[in-house]
């Protein structure tokens, strides 16, 4: 059974039938070019030297209301076919190589997906198609199968290159080039059983914390110097307003400093007349 490739951008598709990017000289090939919303008003073109528009028409092909049925593809046919719709918009590029050879590679003539699986087919124009093949990437051999075909599983971006295998005693097939995009992921929408979830509050970079324990050590630094220059002052502040009496009683008992000392004499009393001198006498 026919396998059918679309390749869409915007509203314009093209569509190859079989899904192959390779073709022996004198296969059937379908080509379609639609819109979304109308399959009627597109034009077809190929470009090998130079952009060429297909009329689809002659003994070998047939125009019908949406599709281009080539029953007979010559070699000349061979290049990069894309549409373009009576509004404007036109679709990705598909290469296709049509070979007067014995083998050809049946390899995905779209875009792969990153993830997906992909068959590579080396198949001749008369023998069964289960020969034994050497499958090649870019030059180097990859691996021989027994049955001729060979599957890529989970394709990344490293798979993407060029293609070719060969069939002992018949032939190789002409290269065809595999691309892988990115795998696009959706998001569900949220339902509305899931509680909201609340937003933390954000983190401190470890610059900024570096920089707040800095400047909190450099407080801490200014504020205990100030602190002893306060001291120190206190210490040193010159005693002009001291009490005498309480730095007499500071210093100790050991020195004790009587002032003035008047010694009067007992038995004259009466005869009391005023001493001519003052002694004055320390104790101690």
């Amino acid at each position: 059974s026919d396998l059918t490739a679309s390749c869409t951008t915007n509203q314009a598709r093209l569509t190859v039938s079989p899904s192959s990017s390779q073709f022996f000289e004198g296969d059937s090939v379908s080509l379609s070019c639609e819109e979304d919303d109308s399959s009627a008003g597109w034009t077809l073109w190929r470009n090998k030297s130079k952009p060429q528009r297909l009329q689809c028409a002659g003994q070998m092909a047939k125009l019908t209301s949406s599709s281009c049925n080539i029953s007979k593809i010559p070699t000349w046919d061979s290049g990069v076919y894309w549409c373009e719709s009576r509004e404007g918009p036109i679709s990705n590029m598909v290469n296709l190589t049509v070979t007067g050879g014995s083998v050809i590679l049946q390899s995905p003539v779209l875009p792969v997906m990153e993830g997906d699986d992909v068959t590579l087919l080396c198949k001749t124009k008369t023998t069964p198609s289960n020969l034994p093949a050497a499958f090649y990437k870019d030059g180097s051999l990859i691996r021989k199968q027994p049955t001729g075909h060979m599957t890529i599983q989970h394709v990344s971006r490293s798979d993407e290159g060029l293609y070719k295998c060969d069939i002992s005693g018949h032939g190789e097939s002409p290269s065809s080039w595999i691309t892988v995009t990115d795998k696009h992921t959706t998001t569900p929408p949220p339902t509305s059983t899931s509680p909201p979830t609340s937003t933390p509050p954000p983190s401190l970079s470890p610059v900024v914390l570096s920089v707040l324990s800095c400047v909190g050590s450099v407080c801490v630094v200014v504020l205990l110097v100030l602190l002893v220059l306060l001291v120190k002052r206190c210490v040193h502040r010159k005693p002009e307003d001291r009490d005498p009496v309480a730095v007499n009683t500071a210093e100790g008992i050991e020195d004790i400093t009587y002032g003035q000392i008047i010694v009067k004499n007992k038995a004259t009393i009466r005869d009391f007349k005023p001493e001519p001198d003052v002694i004055y006498s320390s104790l101690k």
